[in-house]
């Protein structure tokens, strides 16, 4: 999506008013859906420090730098985990539980130090590393700002006095966070609540946890739904035994029909 959003075929066919991208089941008789994503980062901090023996305390190595930095992550992601988990405190029901949307989910994905000879088959274990790496995978909420959390970044790393940089595969990170309105002043985000009204359906809006082409799009300033009208289903994305019952995908159809309907036929 990313390369075709630059390409020929995409200028042909412009303008364009707004998009629908996919979706989430939702095991309640609510639709879900999505006006914003959390955005991935991932990245890599890499630890130098001196070698030695295994038997001496040598100071400031690599790998205990390497987990300072993993162990302050850790406390993050204990922060935002119970931050998801958190009972609202609200007797009346005005406040709604987190989605995971909500928060931000941080996990060590790479932990890469050693000496090894045999291109990591065995160790020396005896002997203190000279470098040490962790690589994260981190999608920030839209309720985190993402300068204020590239500043935690910077902080993490500069009383280690590291740096973090961002994969090298990754040509160009999101550095910003880009939402569709879901208020009256939206127009298409009236006309989609409108036709789901039709069908006595109740719509939920979420941010989504994952990420979708419609964060390109969207940062292009195009409005983008993340719409799939699969309610009373089991959330099974990418599973095993993924599956959708009959009489849903048949009532999706006709969703997407009235819908579509009502969109193509708006007159601003």
């Amino acid at each position: 999506m990313e390369r075709f959003l630059t390409s020929d075929q995409f200028k042909a066919i412009q303008p364009i008013a707004f998009a629908f991208d996919e979706g989430l089941a939702n095991p309640s008789n609510a639709f879900t859906v999505f006006y914003g994503e959390r955005v991935p980062w991932w990245f890599y901090v890499k630890a130098e420090g001196p070698t030695g023996h295994g038997s001496r305390f040598i100071q400031n190595t690599a790998t205990s730098k390497i987990v300072d930095i993993c162990n302050k992550a850790l406390a993050f992601r204990d922060e935002q985990e119970k931050a998801l988990n958190a009972d609202p405190g609200c007797k009346h029901g005005d406040m709604k539980k987190r989605k995971l949307g909500d928060v931000t989910t941080l996990n060590i994905t790479v932990l890469e130090s050693g000496v090894s000879t045999d291109g990591g088959k065995t160790h020396a274990l005896n002997v203190i590393p000279t470098t040490a790496i962790a690589g994260f995978d981190v999608r920030v909420s839209p309720n985190l700002d993402l300068t204020e959390f590239k500043a935690m970044l910077d902080e993490w790393c500069s009383a280690e006095g590291l740096s973090w940089y961002f994969a090298p595969w990754w040509k160009d990170p999101v550095r910003e966070h880009y939402t569709t309105k879901i208020d009256e002043s939206n127009v298409w985000w009236k006309v989609f609540r409108g036709a789901c009204e039709k069908f006595g359906i109740p719509v939920e809006a979420e941010v989504f946890p994952a990420a979708t082409d419609s964060r390109f799009i969207r940062r292009l300033g195009i409005p983008a739904f993340g719409f799939s009208p699969m309610n009373n289903t089991e959330i099974l994305l990418h599973e095993h035994n993924e599956n959708l019952h009959q009489d849903t995908f048949l009532k999706g159809i006709e969703v997407y029909e009235t819908i579509l309907r009502d969109v193509l036929s708006h007159d601003e």
